[in-house]
C-alpha cells in the first residue's frame, strides 16, 4: 500500500479529486536545467526545479545566468499561467543548474513547501555550493523528504515518487511489471559519480493522461526503473532525463514507457546528444520530439523548427516556454511559446499505437 506523506497540512489528502479543469505543464528554457511548472487542475502550483543561480562558470549559460535570468523566466511562465505564488517547490538533485536559482526565485515568489531528498552525499563538489546556498532558503520552512512508492499531496491528480537519493520504487506501479524484452540490448552506462543518479523522478497521472520526469537520473541507476521488469508503466509525455545526455540514451527505456511526446530541456550545447536523438527518432511510438532548444553539437538531429521554443544562441532577451494542457481523456496540447504553433494529440488505445 502506497504510504501518503502527511509532512504538510496545507491541503486536504484528495490525491485523486473531481478535477475543476485542465492540467497545466510549462516546460521553461533554462538551457538545460529541466525546470518544469505544474498547474494542477485546481490550480496548485508545482515547480520542479529552478534552474542556474547566480553564480557563473565557465559555460556561456551560466554567464548569462548570473543576472538572475532563469527565475525571471520562472516568474514569466507563472505570469502565463495565472499564478502567484509555488505551492510545492522540487529539487530533483543539488546541482547549481536545478537549484541555483532558488535562493533569488524565493525572494519574489511566495514557495510553501520543499520536496527533495535530504542532502547530498558530499563527495560531488559540484553539489555542494548549490546545497550550501540553497538549504537556508529551505530552512525551517515545511519539508518533504520522499521515498518512492510515496504520493506527493497535490490535488486532482496522482503524483508517485519514483526515485529518490539513489533509490527506486519497491515493486511495480499498478497496471505496470511486464518484462521488458528490451533489456537484452541494455549497454552498461555506469553513473558519473554525482549526484545525479540519485535524481527524484515523479510520475504524475491525471486520468489517462501520464508524464514522467527524471531529473537528471541516468546511468545503470535510469535503467533499473524499467529492466528487466518496467516498473513505471506507459506514459503519454516523457521529459527527457539528463537533458538528453548519452548517459540517458536507453533505447530499453523507451520502450517500456512507450511516450507519444519526447520533451527535451537542452541548451545551445548541453545535452541534446546526437546519440539521443537517434534512438528518440528511431522509436516508433514517438510521434514527436520538442526541443527547449535548438542544439548545435555536431550530429544533432534537431526537429522541425515549429517543435523547438528557442533557435538562437545564448540570448539573455528571450527564452520562450513550450506548454501543454492535458485533459483527463489522455488528450493534450503543447503550444510552442516562441510562434504560437499548436498541436493536438487526440487521446488513443495503447493498441491503437505502432
Amino acid at each position: 500500500m502506497k504510504r501518503i506523506l502527511l509532512a504538510v497540512l496545507l491541503t486536504p489528502l484528495l490525491a485523486v479529486a473531481a478535477s475543476a479543469g485542465p492540467l497545466e505543464i510549462f516546460f521553461i528554457d533554462v538551457e538545460g536545467g529541466a525546470s518544469t511548472l505544474i498547474v494542477t487542475p485546481t490550480g496548485q502550483t508545482l515547480l520542479i526545479d529552478a534552474g542556474y543561480g547566480s553564480r557563473a562558470g565557465r559555460d556561456p549559460a551560466t554567464v548569462l545566468a548570473a543576472g538572475g535570468r532563469d527565475p525571471s523566466r520562472i516568474l514569466a511562465a507563472a505570469a502565463a499561467a495565472g499564478v502567484d505564488r509555488i505551492d510545492y517547490l522540487l529539487i530533483t538533485h543539488f546541482h547549481n543548474d536545478h537549484v541555483g536559482g532558488v535562493p533569488e526565485l524565493a525572494s519574489r515568489i511566495p514557495i510553501g513547501t520543499f520536496i527533495d531528498y535530504g542532502a547530498p552525499l558530499g563527495s560531488d563538489r559540484m553539489a555542494r555550493g548549490g546545497f550550501s546556498a540553497y538549504a537556508p532558503v529551505r530552512g525551517d520552512q515545511p519539508h518533504i523528504q520522499p521515498r518512492p512508492g510515496d504520493q506527493l499531496p497535490l490535488d486532482g491528480l496522482e503524483a508517485t515518487v519514483v526515485s529518490a537519493g539513489g533509490d527506486l520504487l519497491p515493486g511495480a506501479l499498478p497496471g505496470a511489471g511486464a518484462t521488458n524484452e528490451a533489456c537484452a540490448g541494455l549497454e552498461h552506462h555506469a553513473e558519473d559519480g554525482t549526484e545525479n543518479f540519485r535524481s527524484l523522478g515523479v510520475l504524475l497521472r491525471f486520468g489517462e493522461f501520464r508524464f514522467v520526469a527524471l531529473g537528471d537520473l541516468s546511468g545503470n541507476t535510469l535503467g533499473r526503473l524499467v529492466c528487466p521488469r518496467n516498473l513505471v508503466g506507459e506514459t503519454s509525455v516523457y521529459l527527457v532525463a539528463h537533458h538528453g545526455d548519452y548517459d540517458t540514451n536507453l533505447p530499453a527505456l523507451y520502450a517500456a514507457l512507450r511516450p507519444r511526446v519526447a520533451i527535451m530541456n537542452n541548451g545551445v550545447t548541453k545535452g541534446g546528444a546526437p546519440e539521443a536523438f537517434r534512438t528518440l527518432a528511431a522509436r516508433p511510438e514517438i510521434e514527436d520530439v520538442w526541443q527547449l532548444h535548438a542544439s548545435q553539437n555536431r550530429g544533432a538531429a534537431n526537429s522541425p523548427d515549429e517543435l523547438i521554443a528557442n533557435l538562437d544562441a545564448h540570448d539573455n532577451s528571450t527564452g520562450y516556454w513550450i506548454r501543454l494542457t492535458a485533459l483527463e481523456d489522455g488528450s493534450f496540447r503543447i503550444v510552442n511559446g516562441r510562434t504560437g504553433f499548436t498541436k493536438t494529440y487526440s487521446p488513443v488505445s495503447r493498441d491503437e499505437q505502432p
